[in-house]
C-alpha cells in the first residue's frame, strides 16, 4: 500500500484561487486515504495547502528543506511530524524520493518542473516504479502535455514514456489512480 505521497507544489501565495483549493482538496483526501505527505517544508502556496489538507485530515506532514530556504525563514517545523534539513536541493530531492512511495506534481514553477522532470527520468531508467502522477488544475499543464508529446513524436523519447506518468484533472482523479496502481517493473527495458 502506498504511504507517504511526495507532493511536488508551487510556494507562490500569488496564483488564483483554484490552484489553493485543488490542493487542499487534495491533501484532504490523501489525509482521508491514510497517506501521508512528503513535501518542501514550506508555510507558503500551494504546498502549505496541501499539507494542511493532509494534516487536518488525519495525515502525517513529512518535510525536507534544504538550510538556505530555511535561513530564509519560511520553514514550517512547527506542523510537521518529521522535519528533514539538507544542505542543498539535490539532497533535498534525493531524500523526498527516499521517503516516498509514489510522486504527484501540481502546479508549480521551475523547480516543480525539474523535479517531476527528474522522477520521470528516475523511473524511465528504472530506479523505482513509483507512480508518477501530474495534477493538471485549470490546464495549468497543457502545454506541457503537448511538449511531452513533441518530444515523442520527433523521436527524442519513445512512445512507451507515456506509460511513466499519469495525467490527472482533478484530485480526486490523482486519488483513484493512486488507490489502483499496482507496482510494474521499473524502467522500460530501453534499448539503446
Amino acid at each position: 500500500m502506498l504511504k507517504n505521497v511526495c507532493v511536488f507544489a508551487s510556494s507562490s501565495d500569488n496564483l488564483d484561487e483554484i490552484f489553493y483549493k485543488d490542493a487542499s482538496e487534495l491533501g484532504a483526501l490523501l489525509g482521508k486515504s491514510g497517506m501521508n505527505i512528503v513535501y518542501g517544508g514550506s508555510r507558503l502556496g500551494m504546498m502549505y495547502a496541501c499539507a494542511k489538507g493532509v494534516k487536518d485530515n488525519g495525515g502525517k506532514i513529512i518535510a525536507v528543506m534544504p538550510e538556505r530556504l530555511y535561513d530564509f525563514g519560511v520553514g514550517n517545523r512547527e506542523d510537521c511530524d518529521e522535519f528533514y534539513l539538507t544542505s542543498g536541493m539535490r539532497e533535498r530531492k534525493a531524500k523526498m524520493d527516499e521517503l516516498s512511495d509514489a510522486v504527484v506534481a501540481i502546479a508549480g514553477g521551475f523547480g516543480t518542473l525539474e523535479e517531476i522532470s527528474e522522477m520521470i527520468v528516475q523511473k524511465q531508467l528504472g530506479y523505482n516504479s513509483k507512480p508518477i502522477v501530474i495534477l493538471n488544475t485549470n490546464g495549468f499543464y497543457d502545454d506541457l502535455i503537448r511538449f511531452f508529446e513533441t518530444i515523442i513524436s520527433g523521436n527524442f523519447g519513445k512512445a512507451q514514456t507515456r506509460d511513466l506518468y499519469y495525467i490527472a484533472s482533478t484530485p480526486a482523479e490523482v486519488l483513484e489512480f493512486l488507490a489502483q496502481y499496482t507496482p510494474q517493473e521499473a524502467g522500460l527495458a530501453m534499448k539503446f
